[in-house]
Order: structure tokens, then sequence, then C-alpha cells
């Protein structure tokens, strides 16, 4: 098993699971400085260039979210994803899709301003409307946590590793302010050895 990978990047979600998962896998690392996720060996891989990517024998997938829900589905002893029909399975798919489709696009419009060029900065109108949307979506993860320490039943999952990385850049963005129990969320989980591993293996 193999994935491509390079700091600061979604492939940072798939590595932190497979640190979790404890399974031998290859570390593949470009450098994006050097533009080596444009060279031909890695654009055979992923023609547009993206990462993370990985490679599972006959099987290689392109999207952090697709690739996080084939690795938990493929050590179910590990016990990363709840069982197939339970109703903690359903709330897991909804979290997974809730991380990336509602809260990583989001956080990624503040992130993306705020590298922006001082003549580009978006409009006070622009940031007010993504602020009450960046607020709306924080309230239904923090609600949906209800003071748990985890998303789904009582046990940490791979939807954690999906929505504690998301959430952890909004942190960085200092985004979370006014919702308490996600900087709480993101400072337990960001303890876990495998993200130390993840982050600096």
């Amino acid at each position: 098993m193999k994935l491509y990978f390079a700091p600061r990047t979604r492939a940072v979600r798939p590595r932190w699971l497979l640190e979790e998962l404890g399974v031998p896998y290859e570390l593949v690392r470009l450098d994006l400085a050097r533009q080596e996720n444009t060279a031909p060996a890695y654009l055979a891989v992923n023609p547009l260039g993206e990462l993370p990517a990985l490679v599972d024998g006959d099987v290689t997938l392109l999207e952090s979210l697709a690739i996080c829900l084939h690795l938990a589905d493929r050590f179910p002893e590990k016990h990363l994803a709840p069982p197939v029909g339970s109703a903690e399975r359903a709330a897991y798919y909804g979290w997974m899709a809730f991380a990336e489709l509602s809260l990583d696009p989001v956080v990624m419009v503040f992130h993306r301003d705020m590298q922006a060029p001082a003549e580009r900065e978006p409009s006070d109108a622009a940031v007010e409307k993504h602020r009450a949307r960046l607020t709306a979506v924080l309230d239904v993860i923090q609600k949906g946590l209800g003071g748990r320490e985890v998303l789904v039943g009582q046990t940490f999952t791979a939807a954690d590793v999906v929505m504690a990385s998301i959430l952890h850049l909004a942190n960085t963005l200092m985004l979370l302010g006014g919702h308490p129990e996600l900087v709480a969320y993101v400072r337990r989980h960001s303890l876990r050895p495998a993200v130390r591993r993840a982050v600096t293996g």
C-alpha cells in the first residue's frame, strides 16, 4: 500500500488514519515547491497532479475522503468504522460527508482570503456572508457532538480523523471563537500519538 503525500495538504488525513490503523504502508513524499506533483511519474497516478493518492494493490484512489472510507473498511478489525447497516454507520456516513462538503469549503474560503493580496481582499458583505455560513455549520457540529468526545457513538472513528483535521485548520485560522466544545475536540484529538507520527514522521 502506497500513499502519495505532502505536508499541509489533504494527504495528512489518510496518513493520520494509516497511523491509527497501525498497518504497514509506503509513504511517497512529493515536494510541491519543486513541482514533483507534476512529474510524469505522478501524473500517471493522478492526472490532475493533486494530493493525496493511494495505491492499494489494483485499487487507486485520489480523494482523501474516499481513501479514508476505503482504509477504515479495509481493516474492520481495527474498529475505525461502525458496522455496516447500523444506525451508527449511517451517522458516520453523514459526518464524513458533512465535514468534506459543508465544513471544508467554507473553511477554505477563509484560508484563501487570508492569503489574498490586499487589493483582492473580499468585501465586508462577502466576509459576513461566509462568516454566517461558517457559524451555522459549526453550530451543527457542536450540537451533534452533544458533549461527547467523538462524533459517532462512544469510540473514535475515521469520521473524527476527517472532521478534526478540517477543524484543526479552522482553529489555526482563529475561526472557532464561540465554539469552545469544538476547540476542545480539536485539541483532544491533536494529542493522539498517531497525529504526531503523521505530521512529524
